[in-house]
C-alpha cells in the first residue's frame, strides 16, 4: 500500500536519519541514493572529523548507514536516481532509474528530499585566489582529506607547512556571484581544522582571515576561544584581495579592517573556506518532483519559520542542506520532523475505493 511507505531521496546524514525515523515507527522506508555507498558528502568528500566535537566522520556515518541497511522496514537502492513522479499525497508513483540500465516504479504515501549540497567551486569567485593556478591553494575539503590521512603537507613540496592561513566566506556572502547567504558552518569548520593542524603540527603558525566570525550556539566556547587561548591561532578581521607567488611561498594581500591598514604576509599554504551551494541532485530532484526552489536553487519551505520541512507540494518534505545551508544538528533535527510529517501525511491519505 502506498500510504504505508515513505520514499526518502538521498543517503547522507539527513536522509539516513529520516529513513531510520520512518522505519522505527513501523512505516516502510524506501531510500534512494545516487552513489554506490551511503553516507553522503561526509563519505564522498572524505571528511575527517565532525564539527564541533572532532568525532570520526566515517565511523559515525557507517553507524548511521548500518542502522538503515539492517532495518527490516527499510529498503535501500544504491546507484539509483529519480526519473519522474506522478500522483499526489497518499499515492505518489515514482520511477527509479538504476545505474547500468533498468527502471523500477515504486509507490509511496509521502516523499522526503534529502539531497544535500555541493561545495562551492572557488574558481567561480574569480582567479584572485589562484585555486587552479597554485597547488598550495586548497579548500576546506582538501584539508579535511589531509587531516583524515593524518598527512598535512604542502602539495607543491610534500613537506609540512610552517605557515598556514584560512580565507573565509569564499562563495558565500558575495553579491558579485549571487550567493548573498551565509553558509553557516564554514567559520566553525575552519576553526576545527585549524585546531587539528596545530595538534598535528605544533610549530605551524595558523591564521584565519575573516569578515565576521559566525559561531552559532555553543561553538563560541567549543571552538573559537579554544582556538585562540589554547592553540594560539591568530584571527584577523580582514579582506583578502589577492594571492600571488613569491619565491617558494604565497604572498597574501588584503586589508586588516580592524586596524585599517594593508596586509601582506607570506604563507606556505592557503585554505579557502568554501561555502554550500545546491547540489546537482537537489536542483534536478526539485524539478522532477515539481516543488518550488528559492532563487539559489535550494528547496523552498513556504511555512518557515514554524514549518521548516514542508515544500510547496503536499506530501513532499525536505530535510537538511537541500533546503539551504545547515549544520549536522539542524539536518538531523529536520529529518526527524520531516519523518513525522511524512508518516502523518501518508496515514491521513484517503482509503482506496472498492
Amino acid at each position: 500500500m502506498p500510504a504505508e511507505t515513505v520514499l526518502v531521496i538521498g543517503g547522507g546524514p539527513a536522509g539516513l536519519a529520516a529513513a531510520r525515523g520512518v522505519a522505527d515507527v513501523g512505516t516502510r522506508a524506501i531510500l534512494v541514493e545516487q552513489r554506490d555507498r551511503l553516507g553522503g558528502t561526509p563519505i564522498s568528500a572524505g571528511y575527517s572529523g565532525f564539527t564541533p566535537f572532532f568525532k570520526d566522520a566515517e565511523a559515525i556515518m557507517n553507524e548511521m548507514a548500518a542502522g538503515v541497511l539492517k532495518h527490516p522496514n527499510a529498503t535501500v537502492h544504491l546507484n539509483t536516481t529519480i526519473r519522474s513522479r506522478s500522483g499526489s499525497a497518499g499515492d505518489f508513483t515514482v520511477t527509479l532509474s538504476h545505474a547500468g540500465g533498468g527502471e523500477e516504479t515504486v509507490t509511496a504515501g509521502a516523499i522526503i528530499i534529502a539531497t544535500g549540497f555541493d561545495h562551492f567551486d572557488p574558481g567561480k569567485a574569480s582567479q584572485m585566489y589562484g585555486y587552479y593556478e597554485f597547488p598550495d591553494v586548497i579548500t576546506l575539503v582538501d584539508a579535511e582529506r589531509m587531516l583524515k590521512a593524518k598527512n598535512v603537507v604542502r602539495p607543491s613540496t610534500g613537506r609540512p607547512p610552517e605557515r598556514v592561513c584560512f580565507v573565509q566566506c569564499v562563495g558565500s556572502r558575495d553579491r558579485r556571484i549571487g550567493n548573498e547567504y551565509c553558509s553557516k558552518v564554514c567559520c566553525g569548520v575552519a576553526t576545527k581544522e585549524a585546531i587539528e593542524i596545530k595538534e598535528m603540527l605544533p610549530n605551524c603558525r595558523v591564521t584565519i582571515f575573516y569578515i565576521d566570525m559566525r559561531m552559532y550556539g555553543f561553538w563560541e566556547n567549543q571552538l573559537y576561544w579554544k582556538a585562540q587561548e589554547q592553540f594560539k591561532i591568530n584571527f584577523i578581521r580582514g579582506v583578502i584581495t589577492e594571492i600571488l607567488p613569491k619565491g617558494d611561498r604565497l604572498m597574501i594581500k588584503g586589508e586588516d579592517t580592524t586596524m585599517g591598514r594593508p596586509v601582506e604576509v607570506p604563507m606556505d599554504m592557503v585554505i579557502l573556506s568554501v561555502g554550500m551551494v545546491p547540489s546537482k541532485g537537489t536542483i534536478e530532484v526539485g524539478r522532477l518532483l515539481g516543488v518550488l526552489q528559492e532563487k539559489h536553487g535550494f528547496i523552498e519551505t513556504p511555512g518557515t519559520p514554524m514549518d521548516t520541512v514542508s515544500t510547496s507540494v503536499p506530501g513532499i518534505y525536505v530535510a537538511g542542506a537541500a533546503a539551504g545551508p545547515k549544520d549536522l544538528e539542524d539536518s538531523v533535527s529536520m529529518a526527524g520532523l520531516a519523518a513525522m510529517k511524512a508518516i502523518a501525511a501518508a496515514r491521513q491519505a484517503p482509503a482506496p475505493v472498492g
